[in-house]
């Protein structure tokens, strides 16, 4: 049975939610406010975390960032209720898998949580080597020459994919589906500019690509 964290202070919200879940057969542990989502988050294995934006103690943005830096990889659904693509965009970056603005609908966030557990890190192989570079998926860590490498939430999600995906020719689109999710609205440019960075922490010569190769007009395809 699948536990899902549910980190929401509205009490009508959370109990809705956590009939709901159960319904469907989740496990379910409610809770009301960041700091203890955080604490709850870091202590026990959970295999989903529906994460509200507005939070007493800590806000949804803080606790995402504080997991993920502390090496947590339980995936993420931000809750929200600000419409704005930039703050949507901001809960991705610090690491969140997807998010459904409030009010939602229960089938289409029952559908979300099931698109993010199958496209679980589970996946990718834990450790991954090319060259002189490492990838510590379970530790979200990146080592090149045997240095420690900063690396954002987003880069390990792409580098995620691509390594899954060794190979084969990704598009933009499918990009833009598995890292950032369905429905996600973003310039596909933003792709671009992640694949420049992931270069630039990858790649013997980043202007020469070796193992991040641009397929010219069909997207992009990890050699590693």
């Amino acid at each position: 049975m699948k536990r899902i964290l549910v980190v929401e202070d509205e009490p009508s919200i959370a109990l809705g939610l956590e009939i709901d879940l159960r319904t469907e057969g989740y496990q379910t542990e409610l809770v009301a406010d960041g700091i203890e989502a955080a604490r709850r988050a870091r202590e026990e294995p959970f295999d989903l975390i529906l994460l509200d934006v507005m939070l007493p103690g800590k806000d949804g943005f803080e606790v995402c960032r504080e997991l993920r830096r502390a090496g947590v990889e339980t995936p993420i659904i931000l809750l929200t209720a600000k419409t704005h693509d930039a703050e949507k965009i901001i809960g991705l970056e610090l690491g969140a898998d997807d998010y459904v603005t409030k009010p939602f609908n229960p089938m289409e966030l029952r559908a979300r949580i099931k698109a993010v557990l199958r496209r679980s890190p589970a996946d990718a192989p834990e450790v991954c080597r090319f060259g002189d570079t490492e990838v510590d998926f379970a530790r979200c860590e990146l080592h090149k020459a045997g240095q420690l490498v900063e690396i954002t939430p987003i880069e390990l999600k792409l580098l995620s994919v691509f390594v899954r995906s060794r190979g084969r020719t990704l598009s933009r689109d499918q990009l833009l589906n598995a890292v950032w999710g369905p429905g996600t609205f973003v310039n596909p440019r933003v792709v671009n500019n992640h694949i420049v960075g992931l270069r630039r922490k990858i790649e013997p010569e980043p202007d020469a690509p070796r193992y991040l190769v641009n397929v010219r007009g069909m997207g992009y395809r990890f050699d590693g």
